[in-house]
Order: C-alpha cells, then sequence, then structure tokens
C-alpha cells in the first residue's frame, strides 16, 4: 500500500510539471509562514509537517512572522491563538519578515486580510523564493496587478488560489478535457460574507468566484450584478457568448455549489473537499513544478469581482472587464514606480 502511495504522488508532480525522481533523496524545503491570523496556518502546517511520505515529506514549515490587522476582527482576536499553536508544533516566530526570510526556501503568504499582502510579498519577490498567496490575493485590483507587476520585475515564481479550485468535484471540469470541452455555461453559490476593508467580493465570494472561472475558464468579458442585503448575483458574459453566474448568499442557507450546463449533460458538484489538495499543489509548485493556475487567470478573475463592485455603483449597468482594469492597471504601475524607488 505504501508502494502505491508513492506512486500515486510521483505521478501527480509528474502531471503537474516537475520531474519526480528530484524528489528523491532531496533534503525537506524550509518553508516559511506569513501571517498567522487565519486557520489556515495551523491546518496547511499540520499538512505538511505530519506527512510522512510523498511531496509534502519534502517540506517543513520551519519559521513564521505573525503579521495581522487590528481594524479586522477576525485577525486581531485569532492571532495570539494559531501563533501559539505553530509555536507548540516547533516553529520557530521570527520578528520580521526580512528575519524569517534568512532561513527559508518558499513561503506561504497566509495573511488574512489582502490589503497586507502587496507590502508583505515585496521582500519575497526581492529574495527570490517561491511564494503562494492565499486568498484574496489582495484588498482591491489595483493592489492585485501591482504583485503581478513587481513579481514579473523581480522575475518570481507566484500563485494564488482558494481549496475549492483544487476540490476533485471542481478541477474535474477544467482538467478533464471532454468535460472542459462541452461547458456552455455555469452557475455557482456560495457563502458572501463582506468586510468594509475589501472590495465586496474579496473576502468571501472569491471562493465561489474562483469555482465559476474553474468550470469557465478565461474569458469573461462583461458583467452584471444584482446586490441586495442578503444575495449578490453576478451575470458574466464570456467572448464565445457563454454565461456564468455567481450567487452569494448572506441569508439562509449558506453552502457551496456548482451547476455545469454541458453539451449533453447538466452536471451538479461543487462540493467542498478540504484543504489536501491545493496543498499538494503548493508543495509541487514548490518543488520545481508548473504554476497551478495562471496568473492572468487569477487577475482576470479579480477584474471581474472589481467590476461586480463597479456594476453595483452603476446601479446594475453591465460593466466591461476591460475598462475597470485599464483604470486599476494605470494607478498600479505608478504604485509600483514608487515602491522601486525607495
Amino acid at each position: 500500500m505504501k508502494k502505491l502511495v508513492i506512486c500515486a504522488v510521483l505521478a501527480c508532480a509528474w502531471s503537474l510539471g516537475i520531474n519526480s525522481e528530484s524528489l528523491l533523496g532531496q533534503q525537506p524545503l524550509r518553508i516559511g509562514m506569513i501571517g498567522l491570523d487565519t486557520s489556515h496556518a495551523p491546518a496547511f502546517t499540520k499538512l505538511i509537517n505530519n506527512a510522512e511520505e510523498g511531496v509534502l515529506a519534502n517540506m517543513k514549515v520551519t519559521s513564521a512572522f505573525p503579521g495581522g490587522s487590528e481594524d479586522i476582527a477576525s485577525s486581531r482576536d485569532r492571532l495570539e491563538g494559531f501563533t501559539r499553536q505553530l509555536s507548540e508544533m516547533g516553529v520557530v516566530i521570527s520578528n520580521s519578515i526580512d528575519e524569517m526570510l534568512a532561513h527559508v526556501d518558499a513561503v506561504l503568504l497566509e495573511s488574512v486580510d489582502g490589503r497586507k499582502h502587496l507590502e508583505q510579498v515585496l521582500p519575497v519577490f526581492k529574495a527570490g523564493k517561491p511564494v503562494f498567496i492565499d486568498k484574496p490575493l489582495a484588498g482591491n485590483l489595483e493592489d492585485a496587478l501591482a504583485i503581478d507587476l513587481l513579481a514579473k520585475h523581480y522575475q518570481a515564481k507566484w500563485f494564488s488560489s482558494s481549496s475549492l479550485r483544487f476540490s476533485p468535484g471542481i478541477a474535474a471540469f477544467r482538467e478533464d478535457e471532454t468535460l472542459r470541452s462541452s461547458i456552455r455555461g455555469a452557475e455557482v453559490w456560495s457563502p458572501c460574507s463582506l468586510e468594509k476593508t475589501h472590495a465586496d467580493l474579496y473576502w468571501y465570494g472569491v471562493h465561489g468566484v474562483e469555482t465559476l472561472y474553474t468550470a469557465m475558464g478565461p474569458g469573461c468579458e462583461q458583467v452584471t450584478r444584482v446586490h441586495t442585503a442578503g444575495t449578490d448575483v453576478v451575470v458574466g458574459v464570456w467572448r464565445d457568448g457563454r454565461v456564468g453566474t455567481y450567487r452569494g448568499l448572506r441569508d439562509g442557507k449558506s453552502d457551496y455549489g456548482l451547476v455545469v450546463f454541458g453539451e449533453k449533460n447538466i452536471e451538479i458538484g461543487g462540493r467542498y473537499e478540504g484543504y489536501g489538495p491545493l496543498v499538494d499543489r503548493i508543495a509541487v509548485f514548490f518543488n520545481g513544478g508548473a504554476t497551478p493556475v495562471g496568473n492572468e487567470e487569477t487577475l482576470e478573475m479579480f477584474t471581474f469581482m472589481a467590476a461586480a463592485d463597479a456594476s453595483k455603483d452603476a446601479n446594475g449597468m453591465p460593466v466591461k472587464l476591460a475598462e475597470v482594469r485599464k483604470i486599476a492597471l494605470a494607478k498600479a504601475q505608478k504604485k509600483v514606480e514608487a515602491l522601486l524607488q525607495e
């Protein structure tokens, strides 16, 4: 059985673009973690540090910088407890990001506050360490684009995702060619709590929007949003005429789900299946594998959500993604120029 498990993991690594032979006999990668104000911090650390075989066994979370945001209750109120948990797991708690970077090979940027990500990822890019940036990529589109511009400047490797994208029942619509080629449209729903410091859907609606993009792929040109106190409905029109819909839930029963309208079948799925599939992809990425989800698709997804905000502000009028991105990109370029001059 043990041999079968190892073979399965190495086969997964090969399929994701890494030479599986390079995983055998390696010294474990030292993983640093930025941001201990989310349940992802102890959950990911347990998955990685308790692994006894396969690609996860070639990594150990060894150092962390707590971070935290005083103006977000879910960050402020959980930081101390999660920091204590990691310390009890043997993770060294660093006083600064730079101090942590001196002792690690790759970084998990876990800060729950997306506004912190641009500032926190910059030293990681400068140090040349590959980095996973947990959702949301940023607190607004300007910062999301700035992160990508800085990564290109420093030739840095990054990707961002929620765990939903790689849940097998969702990932199949992207990874199975037969399923992917038959998709004519999709409807997705997820919890959608709001946080005043972030663009509306960035905070929690990002989970469902990512599921929508996993099924539909990139290529959305226009969105229209209907907003009420308990519900958001965002309808996207793709360039090939397909339509994808996201429903954000704040009232009544809250869950994750997906309906895919295909050429011959209508498929129902979208179940959340834990952190494991995402952490496996992060491990392969850190060990030299291909980026699990293209950065340009990630940026389009955040543009989709920013355009949904613009549609809300315009009383539900249709908004073009290209127009929203053009405005945000000009601001991002100025911000990056300033950061590079510091």
